[in-house]
């Protein structure tokens, strides 16, 4: 696969992070993932950090099965398991040494700083998740940035800023009107009873406000 081909995030984004333990297990993660996907999702990263390398490879696997041709699947976790598993690209925590190129895949950090974006965009980052934008319990003790981290990034930034932290189908209309490129969720597809329904209604805020967003991230 050349540079030109690798694969991007499809803006505006709707990103999924698992936690199979708030699904109920690796095999409801893996039916809410193709649900969620059905309603919308576009990109799912699988986040399952306690997990050993070999275990994770074969939930990958079957994350890629049901996301294939259909949604991007990163990695967060290591390159060659990523790799094995056929997955798009990798996702880095914010301190994290990036990949050495050649890069046939996309990769990404999460980013709590403007610093930190414009590091990781220096370093040929292909997108960044800022935040926490608002109180998440997936990041106790880190306090939540608001929607002002976003509309630091945004005008300096030439890849998607994807804004990730408590939000909801609300809190994800102002996140993409602040700018960002899309929005990655957590509980607010995992923790509902229709997975399906729950990104159906994500999506269509993250479409309807697109369009009047001010500042766009560019793809």
């Amino acid at each position: 696969m050349s540079v030109a081909a690798t694969p991007r995030l499809q803006i505006p984004t709707l990103m999924l992070v698992t936690d199979r333990h708030l699904a109920g297990g690796e095999d409801a993660l893996v039916a809410a993932v193709e649900a969620a996907v059905d309603g919308g999702v576009n990109a799912v990263q699988l986040r399952e950090k306690d997990l050993p390398p070999n275990e994770l490879l074969a939930l990958a696997c079957r994350v890629r099965e049901v996301t294939a041709g259909r949604a991007l699947l990163i990695v967060n976790g290591p390159l060659d398991v990523a790799l094995e598993a056929g997955a798009d690209g990798v996702h880095l925590p914010e301190d994290a040494e990036p990949p050495r190129p050649p890069w046939t895949f996309t990769w990404g950090r999460s980013v709590h700083s403007a610093e930190a974006a414009l590091h990781a965009m220096a370093e040929a980052a292909r997108y960044v998740i800022a935040g926490p934008v608002y109180a998440t319990r997936s990041h106790i003790g880190l306090p939540p940035a608001g929607l002002a981290l976003i509309r630091e990034i945004v005008p300096f930034s030439r890849v998607p800023v994807i804004g990730i932290g408590g939000i909801t189908v609300e809190r994800a209309r102002e996140v993409i009107q602040a700018g960002a490129g899309g929005v990655a969720v957590i509980s607010a597809i995992l923790a509902s009873e229709s997975r399906g329904a729950a990104a159906r209604a994500l999506r269509e805020a993250v479409d309807a406000a697109w369009p009047y967003a001010k500042k766009r991230a560019r793809p």
